[in-house]
C-alpha cells in the first residue's frame, strides 16, 4: 500500500475536531478509532434504530460510515485550510450487515491536488469473527480555502 506524507502536522487533530463537529455521526453512536496519513477507522456499535427490515445495518448506514471513513483518509492529506467533500461514491453491499459492530476502513489510493479517490472497506463483526459486508469506491474534492465552520 502506498505511503502519503501528511502536509499539516497537525492533521490528526484536525480531522478528529471534524469529526467531533459531525453530529450525524454523534447520533449514529460512531466513533473514530484510528487516523493515519491516508487513513482511517470508524466503527459503530449496532442498535436497533440503525436496522432495516431484517434487523440487519440498514444499507445507508453502513454507507454513512463508509463515506465518512474514506473522506476522512483523505482529509488527513489536505492542508490546514481545506475543506473536504465527498463529490461521488459506489458503494457495493457485499453480503448482511448481520452483526454487532461495523467497522469501516477508508484509505487513500490517488491523492491529487484538488481531487483525491478513496476506497472504504466496510467489515460487519459477528460472534468475533469479521465479515466484509461493503466496499465503496469514491471521489473528494479539497476546497482549499475553504476550513470547515467552527462551531
Amino acid at each position: 500500500m502506498k505511503h502519503f506524507p501528511a502536509p499539516d502536522p497537525h492533521y490528526a487533530d484536525r480531522v478528529r475536531e471534524s469529526f467531533s463537529r459531525q453530529l450525524v455521526m454523534e447520533f449514529l453512536g460512531a466513533s473514530m478509532t484510528e487516523v493515519s496519513p491516508g487513513r482511517c477507522e470508524i466503527r459503530l456499535p449496532y442498535k436497533p434504530e440503525l436496522s432495516q427490515q431484517h434487523g440487519y445495518f440498514h444499507g445507508g448506514v453502513i454507507g454513512t460510515i463508509g463515506d465518512s471513513a474514506g473522506g476522512y483518509a483523505a482529509y488527513t492529506l489536505m492542508s490546514a485550510d481545506a475543506g473536504v467533500l465527498t463529490v461521488e461514491y459506489k458503494m457495493n453491499l457485499l453480503a448482511p450487515g448481520d452483526g454487532e459492530l461495523l467497522i469501516a476502513r477508508g484509505q487513500v489510493l490517488k491523492a491529487g491536488r484538488t481531487l483525491m479517490v478513496s476506497r472504504a472497506d466496510v467489515g460487519v463483526v459477528k460472534d468475533g469473527r469479521e465479515t466484509l459486508c461493503a466496499t465503496l469506491l469514491q471521489t473528494l474534492i479539497t476546497m482549499k480555502g475553504k476550513p470547515e465552520v467552527q462551531g
